[in-house]
């Protein structure tokens, strides 16, 4: 670009917001749903049900933030405005769901949690588009999203470490919970403005233009017609119904199955260290395999491997600790490969309609993730509930067995569809080169056609 290459430092400032962000995701799906239907006393099949229309209602909101992002923009530009609006709603949201104060009704958790949802689609959205429009070389778009992966990766160990340090040394076993969710509150409230203000005040936005909002109509068409994009959401969608529920009965597996419970944050930072160092083996596996083979070996890995977790003894932390380390070593693999074969179809679908429409791919990449895991926890929640599961209780054997199968059952069997439809997917690293040789050859055409240089 004319413009000129981001500087590494002015890219890390970029990706800072995602660091906090990481660590919004970790309780909502690990912490949040147990504090609120043990501590809180709202029940199981109750906060199931707040977290499936709260998950809903932010897959609704996300393509209402695009058009809104792409369609007001500021002085700033398109995207920056709009994060920093973000940072006070996720700031009062935040403490109002992390620290709440008893009792607390259903109506107040899920209007919190609505709330904090919209900040936070607010700002991902906006981060996202903003990381996507920073440069246009196609390589260079990668470095940038790189940056940002790592931050979201990175965000993970941080915020564990600081829960694990806090129920070391600050928390008594009456506390533990509400100081578990706690910490990551005042986490998040802390460090996120700091975040945001770096990024929005030394990263500059790009002048480009960029294609008119789409219609529903025109949003669905590429699902409809286009079988690599509805193989690879379905993928995604089955990805995000393992991860959400294996993430929502975690805390109870480790507590009432394998009696561990004050290693929990251990076990975690374990869980996710793993998927940072094992990300580099991944794409070297990608590049040996090709992605949609790796996706295959992901998938079968985790069908696989999951069901070991019934050879863990009671209490013993090493063994769980080694199983939770080798289970990550697959914790980052799905999205890295999911994100890297939608760029390969985006340029299919330019051939095809002569349209750059890589962020609308993207967007329903999101969508089906995140409406695997919404009906992942509601339907978790309310078999625990239907099985006799007490998340503040002494459960039996048999409800604590009951737990363990729907641990393992719903991951094993999520993950094996991943590796079924990802078997034999028409994109492989011979079709993407003619693809973008295809394309490359267009761009020249163009360029030539217009006498002047690509901006």
């Amino acid at each position: 670009m004319n413009e000129g290459r981001l500087s590494n430092w002015r890219l890390l400032l970029y990706a800072g917001p995602a660091v906090p962000i990481a660590a919004l995701g970790v309780p909502i799906s690990v912490f949040l749903p147990q504090f609120y239907a043990g501590e809180m006393g709202l029940g199981l099949a109750t906060v199931g049900t707040i977290f499936l229309i709260c998950r809903l209602w932010d897959v609704v909101t996300d393509p209402v933030m695009g058009f809104l992002s792409d369609k007001y923009p500021s002085r700033w530009g398109r995207r920056r405005h709009w994060i920093a609006l973000s940072v006070p709603i996720l700031m009062l949201s935040a403490y109002m769901v992390f620290l709440p104060s008893k009792p607390v009704t259903p109506y107040y958790l899920a209007g919190w949690m609505i709330f904090l949802y919209i900040g936070w689609t607010m700002l991902t959205i906006s981060h996202m588009s903003w990381g996507a429009e920073l440069d246009r070389d196609y390589n260079e778009r990668s470095r940038i999203q790189g940056f940002r992966e790592g931050a979201q990766i990175a965000g993970v160990p941080i915020v564990l470490v600081l829960v694990a340090l806090v129920q070391i040394y600050l928390s008594t076993p009456d506390t533990v919970d509400a100081d578990r969710v706690n910490s990551i509150g005042w986490f998040v409230i802390v460090m996120l403005p700091i975040a945001v203000f770096f990024a929005v005040t030394i990263t500059p936005e790009r002048n480009i233009k960029l294609p008119g909002v789409l219609s529903v109509k025109q949003m669905l068409e590429p699902l409809l017609r286009n079988a690599p994009l509805r193989r690879v959401t379905a993928a995604d969608f089955a990805s995000g119904v393992s991860g959400a529920s294996l993430g929502s009965l975690f805390v109870y597996i480790v507590e009432y199955d394998w009696r561990l419970k004050e290693y929990i944050p251990l076990l975690l930072l374990l869980y996710f260290t793993a998927g940072v160092l094992f990300v580099p083996v991944v794409v070297r596996l990608a590049r040996a395999l090709g992605k949609h083979r790796a996706a295959v070996a992901s998938g079968t890995f985790n069908a696989c491997l999951v069901p070991l977790v019934f050879l863990i003894p009671d209490g013993n932390i090493w063994i769980a600790g080694g199983m939770l380390f080798f289970l990550g070593v697959n914790a980052g693999a799905m999205n890295l490969l999911y994100r890297s074969i939608m760029a390969d179809i985006g340029d299919l679908d330019e051939i095809e309609t002569g349209e750059r429409r890589t962020g609308l791919f993207y967007s329903l990449l999101t969508l089906t993730q995140k409406t695997g895991a919404a009906i992942a926890v509601g339907v978790v929640f309310w078999l625990l509930a239907l099985v006799g599961f007490d998340p503040q209780g002494d459960n039996p054997p048999e409800v604590v067995n009951r737990l363990s199968y729907i641990f393992v059952g719903i991951p094993m069997l999520a993950n094996a569809s991943v590796a079924f439809l990802m078997w034999g997917f028409p994109i492989d690293e011979k079709k993407q080169k003619e693809m973008r040789k295809i394309l490359e050859e267009r761009y020249l055409e163009e360029v030539e056609s217009a006498q002047r240089p690509i901006p």
